[in-house]
């Protein structure tokens, strides 16, 4: 099998997060190649920048506008790109035990939109960046990766990360020094990266909690977690006695049904270790059955 077949294949059978690793290398493959190219023939090599980087200024962007999306595969450095990937690929799979596949590729994509929406309209309002405003622009998946973290973080922040010499840090620190490395690094440099990620941040967690809340709902799917499936049973006819036992033992299996969810959810959250000795006896006794 040649080496293409191989790394189709791998592509093919490979998760979500896989294939955006496969497809943000891919790019910044060509990326070289064609710089390699544009050095031999003399031909201009900032080529990619200029059709698929995100402008700062509104009346570029208005000529290019996929560049809201195309940046964010976009890299040009290695330690730039090796951050982001291992960042998508550790992020990306514990957002996966909770989402679906789809909804991680849409926070991926929805992300680097409002990241980049943010990016060009600070350019464009504030002040402070009046003169950059023709100089600048915009590349790389962190945007697109701060919507998937913060989305999961809001979703489960009391979730811990063991970190070595550290120990357990609940997932709500993490999303805060996260913010606030962007924030504080805003007047320092690469402005308009650190807001692009805070739009991105600020898409995963809004998206989140108003679903949470049920008070919002975005073009594409529901998340599972936010989806209640309830189950059809056939009607039968029972005599009075019966129904009264049956009453009675639906009863219990609901009350005993509820306390498990519950209990599964707070699992979920924060870990089994969380449980207290009396929710562990129970769980256990209702495995017996």
């Amino acid at each position: 099998m040649s080496i293409l077949e191989d790394l189709k294949n791998r592509f093919k059978y490979a998760g979500v997060v896989e294939k955006l690793i496969y497809v943000n290398i891919g790019v910044f493959l060509f990326v070289f190649i064609v710089n390699t190219f544009s050095f031999l023939f003399q031909a201009p090599s900032n080529f990619m920048l200029e059709w698929f980087a995100l402008p700062a200024s509104f009346s570029e962007f208005l000529s290019k506008p996929w560049t809201i999306i195309t940046y964010g595969f976009l890299h040009t450095g290695f330690i730039h790109i090796l951050f982001n990937l291992i960042a998508l690929y550790y992020i990306g799979n514990l957002f996966k035990q909770y989402f679906t596949a789809k909804q991680l590729l849409n926070f991926y994509l929805l992300g680097t939109f409002f990241g980049g929406l943010i990016f060009v309209l600070s350019y464009n309002i504030f002040p402070a960046f009046q003169s950059q405003v023709h100089n600048n622009i915009l590349i790389g998946a962190s945007a697109g990766i701060s919507a998937i973290f913060i989305g999961v973080a809001t979703y489960i922040p009391n979730y811990e990360v063991r970190f070595p010499l550290i120990g357990y840090v609940k997932l709500w620190i993490l999303a805060c020094i996260w913010i606030a490395i962007d924030v504080i690094q805003i007047p320092v440099s690469n402005a308009g990266g650190h807001l692009a990620h805070i739009g991105g941040a600020l898409f995963g967690y809004l998206y989140v909690f108003y679903n949470s809340n049920k008070q919002l709902t975005i073009y594409f799917n529901t998340p599972k977690i936010f989806q209640k499936k309830r189950k059809k049973t056939p009607l039968k006819t029972v005599h009075k006695t019966e129904r009264r036992a049956t009453y009675s033992s639906q009863k219990s299996k609901s009350t005993n049904q509820k306390e498990i969810d519950n209990i599964l959810d707070k699992i979920g959250k924060s870990g089994y270790d969380t449980l207290t000795k009396e929710e562990k006896e129970f769980l256990f006794k209702q495995g017996k059955k």
